[in-house]
């Protein structure tokens, strides 16, 4: 997290109890041999940490500088998955934690080099993390070894201490410690009283848990099947920036000093392990992810033109394949962002061209086509440059083109529907619809659902979906508004119109919204 902005703004910093300050935790055993094992010790349960985990993620999401970018996300979850699977195959991950907690990963537009563990299994992911690796290895590595903080319950057993702070103490603590990185004002906000100051000590993680998540973390990340190097290269990037007087960009230092005896650790292990080949292809995505973080990290009209033309360097051409892809993909998504379109159109055959062998990165290219052509409000452009994904089974379209076809075709349907577009938009529908059965937190696609059945004419669909959306992103007060509107709209059809088991859905969700308001108000009496 950046420190001393130019201004404050509200919290951005997906926080994390693993961050910030240097660790003080003279009260703990000195020897890693004496860590409970798995859940022992820990005093606060697995429904309380969720809870305020809950409580932390709710005002995050209304924070500004939280993103929601299916391509980076998908680029997420494409390494979280696997690390979550390889903790469960270990034995790590209970059943118990793994059906109780949230796994979710929240994106920051934060420039800072960061990544931490949230209360309830939450991640944080800055995307300064994501732009300065080099290969996804490294950043599966600092995944690992967040993920081994929440398999560990070490969040718990940071806070046994304070067993007499209650809940919403802690989480105004943590808010508070997010906004000490932004701003001293904001910092003054959110942290209430001596006592609260007084405890931000206990809230880091010790340099026993460190050395414990760097272990399993490093199993994790081996089981999952990632180059366990990524680890020792991770390291060694952070201890260069360490020497260079760390200047505020890198807050994963602070949080998690590096210890000789930690990089010796990693480093004995690897030699344990046999050398893999580098993919070419996992680079090449690589670099275009971490160019498209750069970008999106609010970097200023300066930095954006000065990126813009690195594609005109002549040096480019002499770049490894990676460098240019990362070069060229930065480029374009500048001009995007600087509403020269014309640039970015000029640059899409030089991506195509160097993407042309690597079927991964020459889908990004596609993707960023088609992102393009929603900047010019092309809707047909958009379906033009995905026609090959809408060709196939819409069982088989991934989350970023099930998003964009849906959205082109509802904006299609809207103001020039033709038959082609009809059946695309419901081809796009019917894929949502079972999308958000198997992933019910993705407010994204049930925002884009809601958009998607308004088109289609089915207005007490939309209205449910729009509820689905406000509970995904835990604004129970607005789940209750919308679902309410659902309820007035069925009232009002006609017996033509309809619709009773959508209704009778709509029924069941609003009270369980009520529930979940009801629940939320009260704890906050508490407090």
């Amino acid at each position: 997290m950046k420190l001393a902005p130019a201004k404050s703004k509200p919290l951005i910093a997906i926080l994390a109890l693993s961050l910030l300050l240097t660790p003080v935790w003279s009260q703990l055993p000195t020897s890693s041999s004496n860590l409970p094992a798995l859940g022992d010790g820990a005093d606060m349960t697995l429904s309380a940490e969720r809870k305020l985990g809950d409580r932390i993620a709710r005002e995050l999401y209304r924070d500004p500088d939280y993103l929601e970018d299916p391509i980076l996300d998908e680029y997420l979850q494409n390494i979280w998955q696997p690390l979550v699977k390889g903790a469960q195959a270990r034995g790590d991950m209970s059943p118990e934690l793994q059906e109780r907690f949230a796994w979710k990963i929240l994106i920051g537009r934060d420039r800072s080099v960061n990544a931490f563990a949230l209360p309830g299994g939450y991640l944080g992911i800055h995307l300064g993390l994501i732009s300065v690796v080099t290969t996804r290895d490294e950043l599966a590595s600092v995944m690992a070894h967040e993920l081994s903080h929440v398999t560990q319950r070490h969040i718990s057993r940071s806070m046994g201490d304070q067993a007499r702070m209650t809940p919403w103490l802690i989480g105004a603590m943590i808010l508070g410690m997010l906004a000490a990185s932004k701003s001293a004002q904001g910092a003054q906000a959110m942290i209430v009283g001596g006592q609260a100051m007084a405890a931000q000590s206990q809230l880091n993680f010790s340099r026993d848990m460190e050395r414990e998540a760097d272990r399993i973390g490093y199993g994790v990340m081996s089981e999952a099947g990632f180059d366990t190097q990524g680890f020792v290269n991770m390291f060694g990037k952070l201890q260069q920036a360490s020497s260079l007087n760390d200047n505020g960009a890198f807050p994963y230092l602070r949080s998690h000093p590096l210890s000789s005896e930690r990089m010796a650790d990693m480093q004995s292990r690897q030699q344990l392990q046999t050398p893999r080949a580098a993919n070419q292809e996992q680079d090449l995505v690589q670099a275009m992810m971490s160019a498209r973080a750069r970008v999106f990290s609010q970097p200023g009209v300066d930095a954006l033109r000065a990126w813009a033309q690195e594609a005109n360097d002549a040096s480019v051409a002499k770049q490894s394949t990676a460098k240019q892809m990362g070069i060229l993909y930065g480029a374009c998504l500048s001009w995007m962002q600087l509403r020269d379109l014309a640039q970015a159109h000029a640059l899409l055959p030089r991506l195509k061209l160097a993407a042309a062998q690597h079927a991964p990165s020459a889908r990004l290219v596609q993707l960023l086509e088609a992102e393009l052509a929603f900047k010019e409000d092309d809707m047909r452009s958009v379906l033009t440059s995905l026609r090959h994904v809408s060709a196939q089974a819409n069982s088989l379209w991934q989350r970023p083109e099930l998003l964009f076809i849906t959205q082109a075709s509802a904006r299609l349907q809207v103001s020039s529907p033709t038959a082609e577009t009809s059946q695309i938009l419901a081809q796009g529908i019917s894929a949502l619809q079972r999308w958000v059965l198997q992933h019910a937190q993705d407010a994204q696609a049930w925002q884009v659902l809601a958009t998607a059945l308004a088109a289609q004419g089915r207005p007490l669909a939309s209205l449910r979906a729009e509820g689905e959306t406000q509970l995904a992103r835990m604004d129970f007060g607005a789940a209750v508004d919308r679902f309410r509107a659902a309820q007035d709209a069925s009232r009002r059809m006609n017996a033509a119109q309809a619709d009773h088991i959508e209704a009778s859905i709509v029924d069941a969700r609003l009270r369980f919204a009520q529930g979940l308001l009801r629940e939320q108000m009260l704890e906050r009496q508490d407090r």
